[in-house]
């Protein structure tokens, strides 16, 4: 396709046909990387057995997938406002499904780790562009309501992923939790082609883009990531690699506070309130990481669920999530984001180490279930006041890089969890093949997870304030008191208000 210049969204109303078209490709499009995120957990014992993979390769099998994705979600943000939305959407579409059935028929698991990496690209040249085309395609009238419900449908993919994920499991194979989205993206791309109108940034038209930032980025976290799982060797190479991953990450910072159009502008960071919110970020997804990667092996290697009983098991702090979310947004706007924010760390602690109840025969009602509502509880609490109080902490034209920061933030701190927790816990390669040593680990993995929410919670309750309304005070830049307009994943670019 010829670029074509930039032009006015088209002004799709969402009762059209089109309209319809539009917010399904993009419910579509979404659902498939947020789905792969949430089943794949559920899926490790039986890929471990199946490829006899030791926990390491069980570590890559999720982290390939989150480094790629963390690395190069804004390049992908950037990519679709230049060579149009659309394109850039259905490119990754085609990819993600390409790299989905390259999951499906691995033979062993280091074919199943690079295709994993390969999605975690698709996953970044998508994700961002799904909620930017339903800014760029709807009348301004409509906006508004087809954002809440792409956000409804995206919010009833994530609870059904671990249901889906251990039903596919149990019945026709692991391999399914990769194979479904070859169907899924062959209804999306055909659609999108044909139904949703092209858009782009003439803005962006003509500069440059950060590839070798990109790509430094991307390569530091590979590096050290590599270095914290096999850092139980202890070897010459572990060492070697962690150097060089330092290395990347200090070039990468070298590289984007001297280029011109940085992807990672680093005078962002100058807002003590955006880099105090961030801090909390990374510790809180963190533990949510490390959490979510151990309790659904927890379930079934040592209390005896099935892959479908894990899944259910974890679905109340989804339905919590989508059942409350929206009130404690509201919650967070008349009292400030200080209280949320050092509160819900607390409880999601809390629930953590009341999973130290789930032992070998554990009871769901007495010790799982009490666990998974209280943390539930706390991500119900934090995590819509977190990504309010990152969009205020910045001024409004930079809502989107802060949008697209905190995301890549919450990314890579799960993926460093995945890689670092067993290390710290001291699970040996074989761990997930005993009950009794897993278990162990479990226990004492737990009270870390635990240790760095509360962290996050003092890091809230000490530096985290609510801009005073009409505060022009750099640290303040924006109207404390206003509403914040969602955001599209990744790129995070504000929707206007109609």
């Amino acid at each position: 396709m010829a670029d074509a210049p930039p032009r006015e969204a088209p002004g799709i109303r969402i009762s059209s046909p089109q309209g319809k078209w539009v917010l399904l490709t993009t419910v579509l499009g979404s659902s498939m990387a947020l789905l792969d995120s949430t089943v794949v957990n559920v899926a490790l014992p039986r890929i471990g057995r199946d490829l006899d993979a030791d926990l390491a390769a069980l570590q890559w099998t999720v982290n390939a997938y989150m480094v790629t994705l963390a690395g190069l979600i804004l390049l992908g943000g950037a990519l679709g406002d230049r060579f149009g939305r659309r394109r850039i959407f259905v490119l990754g579409v085609i990819w993600f499904a390409a790299a989905s059935l390259l999951c499906g028929i691995a033979p062993d698991a280091r074919v199943l780790i690079a295709a994993r990496a390969l999605q975690g690209v698709g996953g970044a040249l998508l994700t961002p562009g799904s909620l930017a085309i339903i800014q760029a395609s709807f009348h301004p009238d409509d906006r508004a309501r087809a954002v809440g419900l792409w956000s409804g449908f995206g919010g009833v993919g994530a609870a059904v992923g671990p249901f889906l994920g251990g039903w596919l499991v149990d019945g026709p194979g692991w391999r399914w939790v990769f194979l479904l989205n070859v169907p899924v993206a062959l209804v999306c791309a055909p659609v999108a082609v044909r139904h949703v109108p092209e858009s782009r940034d003439g803005r962006v038209h003509g500069r440059g883009f950060d590839v070798l930032g990109a790509a430094l980025g991307a390569l530091a976290l590979a590096l050290l990531t590599y270095a914290l799982i096999e850092a139980r060797g202890a070897t010459l190479g572990v060492a070697v690699t962690a150097v060089l991953g330092v290395a990347a990450a200090v070039a990468f910072v070298h590289v984007e506070r001297h280029r011109p159009d940085p992807m990672l502008p680093l005078g962002i960071f100058a807002s003590r309130q955006f880099s105090a919110v961030n801090g909390v970020t990374l510790c809180v997804y963190a533990a949510f990481g490390g959490f979510f990667f151990l309790a659904a092996l927890q379930l079934q290697v040592v209390a005896g669920y099935s892959a479908l009983g894990a899944g259910t098991a974890l679905l109340p702090t989804t339905a919590l999530m989508l059942l409350l979310s929206a009130r404690s947004g509201e919650l967070g706007e008349r009292i400030g984001p200080r209280v949320p924010l050092t509160v819900g760390p607390l409880l999601c602690a809390a629930g953590m180490l009341l999973m130290l109840r789930v032992g070998p025969d554990a009871s769901y009602v007495r010790d799982v279930l009490p666990a998974l509502l209280v943390l539930g509880l706390g991500m119900v609490t934090l995590v819509a006041p977190l990504t309010a109080t990152v969009l205020a902490s910045v001024e409004t034209g930079r809502a989107g890089l802060a949008s697209g920061i905190n995301n890549a933030a919450a990314r890579a701190a799960g993926l460093v969890a995945v890689a670092a927790l067993p290390l710290l816990a001291g699970m040996g390669p074989e761990a997930y093949r005993s009950a009794e040593r897993f278990d162990d680990a479990f226990r004492r993995a737990m009270p870390l997870c635990a240790g760095v929410l509360v962290a996050g919670a003092v890091l809230a309750f000490t530096t985290v304030r609510r801009p005073a309304p009409d505060c022009r005070h750099p640290e303040c830049h924006t109207h404390g008191s206003v509403a914040v307009p969602p955001l599209e994943p990744g790129r995070g670019r504000r929707v206007p208000e109609g």
